[in-house]
């Protein structure tokens, strides 16, 4: 029987395991926080409207009276809607790591829905959507702000419909927690975890055997056994090839965590490789630094591990 995570206490909800099978310690953006980092973007991008606005009517004073029609005054306040609405959030999360000034301001990030950097695709389907259903939405827009709400209160993690579509997250960047290294696999079984099939070792799966794995030193004899077999068990129907030798279920569990965590920072690193080598001028520029933060340590429970 898999070993269950605690119930959620309002902290680490957003789902995100790392690589080597550690709950990272970040909180998903509800609607409070949402709304008011889009009260604070929405004086922005008013601000914006207005120099811009400046800037437009300069330029129809400058040209001559027989160039400037509706045609081309429509189309120009057109290109202005699109800066502000559409321009705005698309280059800031662009350039500021996934934040706007209202984001900042609150301590939010927009991710993927894994836990990595949004991408400009990503970023240009979320304002679309928002701009045409939900803020300030060109369709519907009474009904549409109703549909918002209810999709980001019923959501397990507060996404909107730009999110839901997009396949993004906000997620709060101030928290509290300490990284707890995974205990090192044993030597002998090092060669024999680089052969395994680990694609079928999902983020739950792979999160009870760390837990088990942090608490064994906690553990009374009868209960760690009993719970490292299960675990083994499992891990074992999902892996190939099994271990050339006989050794303890935990030396077992904890070569596998770490061949886990092994090739997720291999495959981290080859993706930083292609993307230096597709963008040279980013590998020049110092990296923002990241601000989701591993799981905190549990508190002391009488029966920490849960069945």
């Amino acid at each position: 029987m898999r070993a269950q995570p605690p119930p959620p206490s309002g902290w680490a909800d957003a789902g995100l395991v790392s690589g080597e099978a550690v709950e990272l310690d970040v909180r998903a953006a509800r609607l409070g926080s949402r709304v008011l980092a889009l009260l604070v973007d929405l004086v922005v991008q008013v601000g914006l409207a207005l120099v811009l606005g400046a800037a437009l009517s300069l330029l129809v004073l400058a040209l001559p009276p027989d160039v400037m029609d509706a045609a081309l005054a429509g189309g120009l306040q057109v290109v202005l809607l699109v800066l502000v609405f559409v321009g705005y959030p698309v280059v800031m999360e662009r350039f500021v790591g996934g934040r706007t000034v209202g984001k900042l301001a609150v301590g939010l990030r927009v991710v993927r829905a894994d836990g990595g950097p949004v991408g400009v695709g990503q970023s240009l389907t979320r304002a679309l959507v928002g701009v045409a259903v939900e803020w300030p939405g060109l369709v519907l827009p009474l009904l549409s702000w109703a549909a918002t709400v209810t999709v980001m209160l019923t959501d397990r993690r507060g996404r909107r419909l730009g999110d839901l579509v997009a396949g993004t997250l906000v997620v709060h960047t101030r928290g509290a927690g300490v990284w707890r290294p995974l205990p090192p696999a044993v030597p002998p079984l090092l060669a024999w975890a680089a052969t395994l099939d680990l694609t079928r070792v999902d983020d739950g799966l792979a999160l009870a055997v760390r837990r088990y794995v942090d608490r064994l030193p906690q553990l009374a004899a009868p209960e760690a056994i009993g719970l490292g077999r299960e675990l083994w068990a499992e891990v074992a129907a999902v892996t190939s090839p099994p271990p050339p030798w006989r050794a303890p279920e935990w030396a077992y569990l904890t070569a596998v965590l770490a061949e886990r965590g092994r090739r997720a920072a291999y495959r981290s690193g080859r993706a930083r490789v292609v993307t230096d080598r597709l963008w040279p001028e980013l590998a020049s520029t110092p990296p923002v630094p990241a601000p989701l933060r591993r799981a905190a340590p549990e508190p002391a429970d009488p029966d920490p591990v849960r069945r």
